[in-house]
């Protein structure tokens, strides 16, 4: 897996021209030097995970939980305005209302 990703880091680097007027600030020779400190053996670096997170900083159950149907239903809810939620937790009819 490190191989591959080693691979496709160097084809980026590739495709991403250094520019000489942007001393210092760089993107093209940013990502070169943090491709050769990750990779100091290349191909064959080991490449493990230091933490159970993905960019955005959330684990994995923390993902599932927050996708979970109970919880996206609450968040619709909360999305709804406060006049709307009265409107219709005041206005909705009951089943008993309608047999009168």
């Amino acid at each position: 897996m490190a191989a591959s990703r080693y691979r496709r880091f160097l084809k980026l680097c590739e495709e991403w021209p250094v520019e000489e007027t942007k001393r210092q600030r760089d993107l093209g020779a940013f990502l070169r030097q943090r491709v050769a400190q990750a990779f100091r053996e290349g191909e064959s670096t080991q490449y493990p995970r230091l933490k159970d997170t993905s960019f955005t900083g959330v684990t994995v159950e923390d993902c599932k939980m927050i996708l979970a149907t109970d919880i996206l239903k609450q968040m619709e809810d909360m999305k709804k305005g406060t006049w709307r939620r009265l409107r219709e937790k005041f206005y909705a009819k009951k089943p008993e209302e309608d047999s009168k």
